[in-house]
């Protein structure tokens, strides 16, 4: 019972975390969805009404444009005058203070001066004296007035009438009596007893701020019900253009009152659901595949999530333009990791999902369709940074081409067309480029593996790569054959080449471990046998242990882990294996004891190489290489593999094999440089 439990529970529990993935990328989409009631139409001033006869259902103001609202609002804070309070305290404060201190006169002065003093500062303290910064913001315009309320009543100043604290202390300086004796006043420090007595009044001043703000008419005129607005073919104008933008406000405004929002938000859920079920529905029927691989289904929904979000958000907080957004980077690494029909399939379930927040949704469509066909027709794979900068050419080139066909099918005239969407068109371009930094994102947190990654393993000058050269020769040089053999394979069947030759060049890493023991590595010496059988076969099978170690050690990718894994399968080490038997005849030999911890290849590549593994390995020991010799071996190899049932895990047909046979039976031919045999001459 447990072994049928295990597999229902494992079955069920992912079944829920697909459902959860769905259900939380419907969630946050909606969420972010901006909640716009009302029409979404589209309009433009000198552009003609592209819809029917529109009347008004309801009466509705004519709202001023910000501009206009903006210069009326200048205008009127022109003749806003900031209140002040008069502290008469101040005066007789800084006064005793001056007078107590210099009581008995200031040295070196006849006493008349402290008199003298006292009075010009009354007469400052009289004027008025405000602080620095709120003087200097009023001062701009000389002809401004302050309003100076002592007691109940309330004064209007000009402010070149008051003083700051400093023009204060310059003005008694100015003075014809205290002018020539400058240099020993300010010994004194007179600047100590002037200090602001106009209190700025912010609570009278916002109010009276407030009221003279609305005063202010936000609109100029109405709309009443039944009233025609515009007509089809109609040429919109600045005022029709302010019509139909407070038609719109009013109508926004109306349904928020109203409580629809919650209409809203369930027609969104409800649009947003249609289109994840119908991507889902396709990868159940087409894609089962990816649908029960978590990393897959996880990064194809966050791609159809995020972008919808990020689209939404710019909306909602008018940040740039979405059309700087490159929404085809999606379908890119879809393609690159996954496939161009997946890819195609998700980016049109993400643009029609962005379209619910935007408004012009028909050009936004048309637009981000041919944007992400023509990334992926143009970019089959991702390995270096020109082919990014071609695809995103095209996919710029293509965009603009596509936006200026319709304006041409809309207007007619070249003269009269937006430009400004061409330069952010041409910004969704540049950020296209980012696809290739990002790439790096999506591996680490996705776990795939891109063709740039498996490039820069391929590099044998590398770490891993130059330590295997150096260590074991022989298995370095096995690791480089396999490798052309098995990408040569691929590419006749259509498998990927790239991977299978990155992973034939790691797949005998573990040999590094003990490189004597390996024929490849000896110079006429195996320490092999001076050991038992099972010990011998124990040494051999490690390696492949030993390599997942490095592996793992050398952070490898996981794809190419399990090339180290399934190269041997749960084969035998036949020849230890064949030994033992043939030394003990008569004993039950342990076949575990001689067998690879496997799995055997469940991917075509993981089937390729090893078939090109056992096929190099077993041509160093033909004796002569002729066209016959190299067929036979060949033959024999790969049909051994096939009828210990090597091969049953994995997606790979029989035609496959029979065009690797034909490729590896051409390649060693090449290799080993086989010629027909003349015939002898006759005597």
């Amino acid at each position: 019972m447990s072994k049928i439990s295990i597999p229902r529970n494992n079955y069920w529990r992912n079944m829920m975390t697909r459902l959860a993935i769905i259900i939380v990328s419907v969630i946050l989409i909606v969420w972010a969805l901006p909640r716009d009631n009302g029409p979404q139409l589209r309009y433009d001033v000198s552009k003609p009404w592209m819809y029917g006869s529109l009347i008004a259902k309801f009466d509705f103001p004519i709202y001023k444009t910000d501009e206009a609202l903006k210069a009326e609002e200048d205008s009127i804070m022109n003749t806003f005058e900031p209140y002040y309070n008069y502290d008469a305290e101040v005066e007789t404060e800084q006064i005793t203070r001056f007078r107590e201190k210099y009581g008995d006169g200031i040295p070196g002065l006849p006493n008349s001066y402290v008199s003298i003093i006292t009075d010009r500062l009354h007469r400052l303290y009289q004027a008025g004296i405000m602080a620095p910064a709120e003087y200097s913001e009023i001062f701009k315009d000389s002809t401004n007035m302050v309003r100076v309320v002592s007691g109940k009543r309330a004064t209007n100043i000009q402010i070149n009438c008051i003083y700051s604290t400093i023009a204060a202390y310059e003005q008694l300086f100015m003075d014809e009596r205290l002018a020539p004796q400058r240099q020993q006043l300010q010994q004194c420090n007179l600047n100590e007893y002037i200090v602001p007595n106009l209190i700025y009044d912010k609570e009278r001043s916002e109010t009276e701020k407030t009221d003279l703000l609305s005063s202010i008419a936000i609109a100029s005129g109405m709309v009443l019900t039944g009233q025609k607005i515009i007509d089809r073919g109609e040429i919109v104008d600045e005022h029709l253009y302010r019509v139909l933008s407070s038609f719109e406000r009013e109508t926004k405004r109306r349904s928020a009152a109203s409580n629809e929002i919650s209409s809203t938000i369930a027609g969104q859920a409800i649009f947003v659901l249609i289109f994840i079920a119908l991507f889902t529905i396709y990868l159940v029927l087409f894609r089962t595949d990816y649908f029960e691989h978590p990393r897959s289904l996880l990064m194809v929904y966050s791609f159809i999530t995020v972008f919808p979000i990020i689209v939404s958000l710019m909306v909602s907080h008018s940040f740039f333009s979405v059309y700087i957004l490159p929404l085809a980077i999606a379908p890119i690494f879809i393609r690159v990791f996954l496939d161009s029909r997946t890819a195609f399939v998700a980016h049109v379930v993400m643009v029609m999902i962005c379209a619910a927040a935007v408004k012009y949704q028909y050009e936004f469509i048309i637009i981000q369709l041919v944007a992400g066909m023509v990334a992926i027709y143009s970019l089959r794979e991702l390995s270096n940074r020109a082919q990014l900068f071609k695809a995103a050419l095209l996919v710029t080139i293509m965009s603009c081409a596509v936006y200026f066909a319709m304006q041409l099918m809309q207007d007619n005239s070249i003269m009269t067309m937006d430009h400004s969407m061409y330069k952010y068109l041409a910004v969704n371009g540049v950020l296209l480029l980012f696809a290739y930094p990002l790439m790096w994102g999506v591996e680490k947190m996705f776990g795939f593996t891109s063709d740039v990654t498996l490039i820069e393993l391929s590099n044998t000058s590398k770490d891993l790569m130059r330590k295997l050269s150096e260590e074991a020769p022989g298995t370095f040089q096995h690791s480089i054959m396999v490798s052309n053999l098995a990408a040569a394979i691929a590419n006749r069947i259509g498998a990927n080449s790239q991977l299978v030759r990155t992973g034939a060049l790691y797949h005998d890493i573990g040999k590094m471990q003990n490189p004597v023991f390996f024929t490849e590595n000896q110079a006429g010496v195996n320490p092999l046998e001076k050991m038992t059988r099972i010990e011998a076969a124990q040494i051999i099978i490690s390696h492949v242990n030993e390599g997942i170690k490095l592996a793992e050690r050398h952070n490898l990718p996981t794809e190419i882990k399990d090339f180290i894994l399934t190269h041997h399968g749960y084969g035998l080490a036949k020849y230890f294996y064949i030994s033992y038997k043939n030394e003990h005849p008569n004993e039950e030999v342990d076949e575990d004891l001689f067998r690879y911890p496997g799995p055997n290849p469940f991917t075509r590549e993981q089937a390729i190489l090893m078939m090109s593994d056992a096929v190099e390995a077993a041509s160093r020991s033909l004796t002569e290489y002729t066209e016959e010799s190299i067929s036979t071996l060949v033959n024999k190899i790969i049909d051994t593999q096939v009828n210990d049932g090597y091969f049953r895990d994995c997606p790979i047909t029989f035609r496959d094999i029979k065009l690797a046979k034909q490729v590896l039976i051409e390649r060693l031919k090449g290799i080993y440089h086989t010629r027909i045999s003349y015939p002898s001459l006759k005597s």
